[in-house]
């Protein structure tokens, strides 16, 4: 591909030969004037000598006659001598006979067609010949060339207006030629300078010009590339880096490592601390990212919170994971911002090519896939791994099946398990479960499914669909005199909606159920993944009327000052320690069992399968129980016979019940 001249040179060759053309013509313009005027003075020399030494010395007889007397002969051979500018006088009548002529020769003929137009136009015709001049000889004895100026004047007597014959005046032109010529040369140098100089300033402006326009759309061209806060390459930079170390690879065999991070919490930081102090974060977090790459590796801000690392060269999964781990060290060591000191987090996602992908998009999709899994289990630092893709083709058939379900009335439902008191073994609320009945793979485990619901976004969708077949299982059961607690287990994407407690709140009044009647299940790492809007977002449900359950305690990282702070009413014992109580966990249990009572809150132990178990957990003072012991979760229609055989009667309000899906 040829490369297109540059605009400096395409000016130079163009204006150069404007230039050109401008001096030749200013040059021929100049020459031709001088040469008009010339040619002016000359004419009205020869005219001047007409009438200086001719008009009055003809008689008109003469003229009329076509023949000069004697007398005027000699008068005008004394007159009309020839010398070093007038070379020769030749005198015609209207006829174009030839009546004189200072040489001494005798030429037949006339121009007829100047004599003609001398004699009608009355004005001197000129017209410029040259001849050899034999009385002139150079050094070598050779002839000079004569430029003569040949002028037909036309004859007018004193007496009359009508010319009566024409006079031809022969000129000697040669030194008006060469000064001609001179001056012409000097004009043409004069011009072609004045031009010169005008085109060198011209093109430097020009020049100079070209420059700061290349300069400046080069650092355009490079800004965009870089991101304008950190200095970082952009995420089109990567994208090129990393095509082209894919392509290297692909070559030489090796390996290459994408690393994709952020930072944890970054919105609190930015809506609580202000952006200013949130875009310094970013930019001390993209200086500690520069310490710790080799110079054929890339750091890149990809927008917002997000950094990628590319790793052009790394020899193994495990070496990529030790690399990973310094990324994690460089936020150990708080940063300070205008005095605070921010203790901050981060999430990596690591993939590698040929390992995970085969190509750059894949690459950056795997490692964005690592990221989110790192991030929704707090895990620091995640490696691809298939399982965890929801973009994986079996995952993305699954998800559109459940998109599909969703839009049906008949594959998804709600199965509920009972809640028991240990003491008076009476019903006392109940847990719901969400089912799906897929048409073709039959029954599809929960967790197979809520997991790829809350990667993707899905999950409000289905919160609300569980939401809306409770309340209106609820709604039965009120119109039959029930009065059963029932809730929906909220995901941490659920607690983050702001509208949350409105949505839930339209239900409600749309079912015409009491907010007493329905609780909300939240997961330990449902509140450790925001605990600020956590705890808000459960205050204005808790405000409704509606009560918390805390699942799956003592599997978390939730405070006690958390805990306090949170209203939260039940307090839900997790199934591991529940299984292997009679192995050692209870005095653990016991210990989570006083701490919600010292809180003011019912324990509840989930998963009890032995009536060995159900009795120890009565005895260390444990409130509720529930697990396939007593009932595993079964359709709505078959939960009278269960509250029958529990003798519960249902048409009284229980303590306290927990929903999950």
């Amino acid at each position: 591909m040829r490369r297109r001249p540059s605009l400096t040179a395409t000016f130079a060759v163009v204006s150069l030969l404007a230039f050109a053309v401008l001096g030749i013509v200013l040059v021929a313009a100049v020459s031709n004037l001088l040469r008009s005027q010339a040619l002016d003075t000359a004419t009205r020399m020869a005219t001047a000598y007409v009438d200086s030494g001719i008009s009055d010395r003809v008689t008109l007889t003469e003229w009329s006659k076509d023949r000069l007397v004697a007398d005027t002969v000699e008068r005008l051979a004394t007159n009309l001598r020839p010398d070093s500018t007038l070379l020769a006088v030749r005198m015609w009548s209207v006829n174009g006979t030839s009546m004189y002529d200072t040489t001494g020769q005798q030429h037949p003929f006339a121009d007829s067609e100047r004599l003609h137009r001398a004699l009608v136009d009355r004005q001197p015709s000129s017209a410029l010949v040259t001849e050899l001049a034999p009385s002139t000889l150079d050094p070598t004895g050779t002839p000079h060339l004569t430029t003569v100026m040949d002028v037909y004047v036309p004859v007018v007597p004193e007496a009359g207006d009508t010319p009566v014959g024409v006079a031809e005046v022969a000129l000697d032109y040669t030194s008006t030629e060469h000064a001609l010529s001179d001056a012409v040369r000097t004009v043409a140098v004069i011009v072609a300078l004045g031009l010169l100089t005008v085109w060198l300033l011209l093109f430097r402006t020009v020049h100079g010009a070209s420059r700061k326009l290349r300069s400046t759309s080069d650092e355009n061209a490079r800004l965009a590339l870089l991101d304008p806060l950190t200095g970082l390459p952009n995420r089109r930079l990567l994208a090129e880096r990393l095509e082209d170390a894919v392509d290297d690879a692909r070559q030489s065999g090796a390996h290459v490592g994408l690393l994709l991070l952020d930072v944890d919490r970054f919105k609190d930081i930015n809506d609580s601390l202000g952006h200013d102090r949130g875009d310094q974060l970013l930019v001390q977090v993209a200086d500690r990212l520069r310490t710790i790459v080799r110079d054929t590796d890339t750091v890149a801000r990809l927008g917002g919170d997000e950094f990628a690392l590319l790793l052009r060269t790394v020899r193994s999964v495990e070496d990529a994971g030790i690399f990973a781990q310094r990324v994690l060290g460089v936020f150990a060591d708080p940063f300070e911002i205008d005095g605070l000191v921010l203790h901050v987090e981060t999430s990596i996602g690591l993939a590698l090519l040929p390992d995970h992908a085969d190509d750059a998009l894949n690459l950056m999709k795997r490692a964005d896939v690592a990221m989110y899994v790192a991030k929704a289990g707090r895990r620091g630092m995640c490696v691809y791994e298939p399982d965890g893709d929801a973009n994986s083709p079996a995952r993305l058939i699954l998800l559109g099946d459940l998109r599909r379900a969703l839009d049906c009335d008949d594959q998804l439902s709600v199965h509920y398990q009972p809640k028991l008191d240990l003491n008076s073994r009476e019903i006392v609320g109940l847990e719901a479960l969400l089912r799906w009945n897929h048409p073709m793979r039959g029954f599809i485990p929960p967790g197979e499914f809520i997991p790829l619901a809350e990667q993707t976004g899905l999950v409000h969708l289905i919160t609300r669909r569980v939401l809306e077949l409770v309340l209106a299982q609820q709604r039965i059961w009120i119109d039959q005199g029930w009065e059963v607690q029932v809730a929906v287990n909220l995901s941490a994407l659920n607690l983050a909606e702001p509208d949350l407690d409105r949505h839930i709140s339209e239900l409600l009044q749309e079912y015409g159920v009491p907010p007493r009647l329905l609780e909300f299940e939240i997961t330990e790492s449902a509140i450790v993944q925001d605990p600020e809007r956590a705890a808000q977002t459960l205050a204005r449900i808790a405000a409704m009327g509606s009560t918390i359950a805390l699942d799956d305690f003592g599997i978390g990282n939730t405070s006690i000052s958390q805990l306090r702070d949170l209203p939260i009413d039940t307090l839900k014992i997790d199934r591991s320690f529940i299984l292997d109580m009679t192995g050692g966990n209870e005095v653990l249990v016991k210990v989570v069992t006083d701490l919600a009572h010292e809180f003011q809150m019912v324990a509840v132990a989930e998963g009890v399968e032995e009536p060995l178990v159900a009795e120890r957990l009565r005895a260390i003072g444990c409130d509720l129980a529930q697990g396939y012991l007593y009932a595993r979760p079964v359709p709505a229609d078959q939960l009278p016979a269960i509250f029958e055989s529990f003798g519960t009667d249902p048409r009284r309000a229980p303590a306290t019940t927990a929903v999950t899906t």
